[in-house]
């Protein structure tokens, strides 16, 4: 580009009088640089007809202020000034400033329906006045109705429903009914897993960042079947022979359980090589194991081809635990199995005080009537299908991208800093994190080294809101 001075000089040696307008003129003009890239403007938010309720609550400096003082110091938090989310509607969140963010995270894979979604707001409000609790001891209508609709999207024998109140319950719960089931303690997990941070799941789980040094059991972590970092890439057969060979060599051969998420959520939006079930419940079952599918994140229609994740994988569990998505973000949790692996918990009493209570019970089957009525499996896989299109073009673009993968509207990328050795992009993924909350997008963040963008928004995720999605993330990484 032209200098002020080169163009000061041009003037004189021409007999022109000097102009620093003219000078203006020509450093932005395509005469002074004609490679010049033109700037261009931040993508826009799609239209969206709500307005958001005034607010008149804490700022967010005074709530991380008692937030910090009053609450656990285990608790994180996202961006280096963290948002005060007010009001959600949809796929929108508000912060207290009225701004508008698209929801690309969905509470943490947690809201299925839509924030706020009307059909189920307007079911748990009738029934909390009516009856907001009662247990278990007594009859109820709401428990039994959900149960039997959510046991009517199950296949083969998996009738028989306890409900809990998360996913780590529903994962620990499902973890005593293998043990009891076949009478045996070692449990095989997959490295990379995330499945709870109680006690007893925090064994299950595969990912150091989320476990403390406690005694996790009688489990065992076998290699994970990732495709894009996994050892043996998607060679289901390979994989599924060091389960065995784990089996063999570092238990008594024989097994309580097997448990794996076939979308691994927290780990980074990892699918498992494909076929990679089927042959490993073979193997488990062959060790007198019950086969556990975690479909806390991947359930109810997210994958877009399948209702659950695991029949991707054409394979039939033994067990299945859901949350999340099952109460669009209520305090809600479910283990579904059959008649013969329920009967083992009838020895002793099992107990849950708020498990499948009246107002989450609504809520639940409300829950499942809007995904039915409103065909989002189906919108999932268009949406999605179009959105990774999308994502794969950007990876063209930008050499970042290592790796997009997942199916729907349960999606993840990976940045790195060299394609060929996969060196996570931890540094760059921080910036574009903060980068994209400043163009209004929110995403998550997963994978051990946290350099992996979770897109797992609301399932009421339009078109629009991908192509605004991949604009900004490509404005975004444009500025790097």
């Amino acid at each position: 580009m032209a200098s002020s001075s080169l163009l000061r000089r041009e003037a004189t040696a021409a007999g022109r009088r000097w102009c620093p307008a003219e000078v203006l003129r020509r450093l932005v003009s395509s005469e002074a640089s004609p490679e010049r890239v033109p700037v261009r403007p931040p993508p826009e938010l799609p239209p969206f007809e709500h307005r958001p309720a005034p607010y008149a609550g804490w700022g967010g400096d005074e709530i991380l202020a008692k937030r910090k003082q009053f609450l656990g110091p285990s608790m994180f938090y996202y961006y280096q000034k963290p948002l005060n989310i007010v009001e959600g509607k949809m796929q929108y969140l508000y912060d207290e400033h009225g701004k508008r963010y698209l929801d690309c995270f969905g509470g943490i894979v947690t809201v299925s329906c839509g924030h706020c979604h009307p059909d189920i707001v307007n079911a748990v409000v009738e029934q909390t006045k009516l009856l907001q609790h009662t247990t278990t001891i007594y009859l109820n209508q709401p428990i039994v109705e959900f149960a039997e609709a959510l046991a009517s999207k199950m296949p083969g024998n998996l009738k028989v429903v306890y409900f809990v109140n998360s996913g780590t319950e529903a994962n620990e719960l499902a973890m005593l009914m293998a043990r009891l089931y076949s009478g045996n303690l070692n449990m095989i997990a997959l490295r990379n897993a995330y499945h709870g941070g109680s006690a007893g799941t925090i064994g299950l789980t595969g990912l150091q960042t989320w476990k403390y040094p406690i005694p996790q059991g009688e489990i065992h972590h076998v290699m994970n079947p990732d495709p894009y970092r996994g050892t043996f890439g998607s060679d289901a057969v390979a994989y599924a022979k060091e389960v065995e060979e784990h089996i063999n060599y570092g238990t008594s051969g024989r097994v309580a359980g097997f448990i794996a998420e076939t979308f691994q959520g927290v780990g980074g939006a990892v699918e498992l090589a494909p076929g990679y079930l089927k042959l490993a419940y073979d193997v488990v079952r062959k060790a007198g194991g019950v086969c556990i599918a975690d479909e806390v994140q991947s359930g109810f229609g997210r994958t877009g081809s399948h209702y659950w994740g695991f029949q991707t994988q054409d394979v039939i569990p033994d067990i299945v635990t859901m949350a999340k998505g099952i109460g669009n973000g209520l305090p809600l949790g479910a283990v579904v199995t059959t008649p013969e692996i329920a009967n083992v918990l009838a020895q002793k009493i099992q107990f849950n005080t708020f498990g499948g209570n009246p107002v989450c019970s609504v809520g639940g089957l409300a829950v499942l009537k809007v995904l039915d009525k409103e065909k989002r499996q189906a919108h999932c896989a268009d949406v999605g299908s179009h959105l990774v299109n999308r994502l794969k073009e950007l990876q063209q673009k930008h050499e970042i991208i290592g790796d997009v993968r997942g199916r729907g509207l349960m999606l993840g990328v990976e940045l790195v800093t060299d394609r060929k050795e996969k060196t996570p992009a931890k540094a760059e993924t921080s910036v574009l994190f903060e980068k994209l909350k400043d163009l209004k997008i929110l995403v998550g963040k997963g994978g051990l080294h946290g350099n992996v963008f979770r897109i797992k928004p609301p399932m009421c995720f339009t078109k629009d809101d991908a192509d605004f999605l991949v604009d900004a993330m490509d404005y975004a990484m444009s500025g790097l």
